[in-house]
């Protein structure tokens, strides 16, 4: 039985995600937004250990999270789920200055990895989008450049990558990828996504806890069980670099090398 943490869990694919485990007789700990949120997740997912409440849109909410779940003890396998669409029509900044897609996509993941016990596997979610996005790092806030809630979230996928990558490279001890789950049709992806649903939360599963030999590798990228082909920018070791610097530089949480 593993131990299994999956953020923004309160429905969609990390409730799908959270079920599949659990009958799988794994312990789930659950993460939800707010309180309503928490009972949203416990409802969809019986049988969870626990949800960790915490909005993740801001700097202290991400901290308060990782604190959160340090308190219950190390886990197994972190599946960085939390994510917002590409649906959002305007530029929002959150209470920190930060572009919420940004805040919520890219930030969240990372200080929750740079501040939580290191597990032995983390998996990050993506999307065959990440190919669309820009590696340009000078404006993550969007500050600049004409809003476009699609290209914001394609960027916020292909950093997401670019992070798992970042962390097999500095982490050997740590199984790290990412995972395509495909255009499915969640309140994210809409209700005329053409992919498979059901399919959808199997992949993430599977690199949290499978023994098969396919499943423990790092700094691979997948979709549904087989290894994809992913943008090759994900594998730059200068913007791997340059993305954990910048992340560090905003929210002042330095991720150890080793």
């Amino acid at each position: 039985m593993a131990k299994i943490f999956i953020t923004g869990s309160a429905d969609g694919l990390g409730s799908m995600a959270a079920r599949l485990l659990i009958e799988q007789g794994h312990e789930v700990t659950l993460h939800a937004r707010n309180a309503d949120r928490a009972q949203v997740a416990s409802r969809s997912a019986p049988g969870a250990s626990g949800v960790v409440i915490g909005d993740v849109a801001t700097l202290a909410g991400m901290r308060d999270v990782a604190s959160q779940a340090n308190a219950s003890g190390r886990f197994d396998a972190v599946i960085h789920n939390v994510a917002i669409g590409y649906r959002e029509p305007r530029r929002v900044v959150t209470a920190d200055g930060f572009e919420r897609l940004f805040a919520i996509n890219v930030l969240a993941p990372y200080v929750l990895t740079a501040s939580m016990t290191r597990p032995s596997r983390l998996v990050y979610l993506s999307s065959g989008m990440h190919h669309g996005g820009d590696r340009d790092l000078s404006d993550v806030n969007w500050e600049r450049r004409r809003w476009s809630g699609s290209d914001a979230y394609a960027t916020s996928k292909l950093l997401d990558t670019v992070l798992a990558f970042a962390i097999a490279r500095r982490w050997p001890d740590v199984l790290s990828n990412s995972v395509e789950p495909g255009w499915v049709a969640t309140k994210m992806g809409g209700a005329g996504a053409p992919d498979d649903l059901e399919a959808a939360p199997i992949t993430q599963a599977w690199l949290a806890t499978s023994t098969q030999a396919a499943a423990l590798v790092s700094g691979h990228h997948f979709y549904h069980q087989r290894e994809r082909r992913v943008d090759p920018r994900a594998h730059d070791i200068a913007l791997q670099d340059g993305l954990v610097a910048r992340c560090a530089q905003l929210t002042s949480v330095r991720l150890l090398t080793t």
